[in-house]
């Protein structure tokens, strides 16, 4: 049996959104925070910025969409953290490698 699907409320979804895009923290540091998969609050952004597949519903309020610079900003702040996370992975495969010879 798999776990229970967790609900948010609109608002918090909104809240997590608009921490999200004010450039304080990355989209991951947000998703830690808040107990959320990353997937998911990129789901919740995009739905925000109208670029979700999914059709938003009737009267639902969305934050602020994000300006270019920001989302640049973000985009960079992101990718400095993948290109981190990577580097970590790289020395410890390697340190693993050496200590099953």
């Amino acid at each position: 049996m798999g776990a229970q699907r967790k609900h948010f409320t609109p608002e918090f979804k909104q809240a997590a959104v608009r921490r999200a895009a004010s450039g304080d923290a990355t989209v991951l540091d947000v998703a830690r925070e808040l107990g959320i998969r990353t997937d998911r609050l990129r789901e919740w952004i995009a739905h925000a910025q109208g670029s979700s597949r999914r059709q938003r519903p009737a009267g639902g309020a969305s934050a602020a969409p994000l300006s270019l610079d920001e989302e640049v900003r973000e985009l960079r702040r992101e990718n400095a953290q993948l290109r981190e996370e990577r580097d970590i992975l790289k020395k410890a495969a390697a340190f693993f490698a050496r200590e099953s010879r």
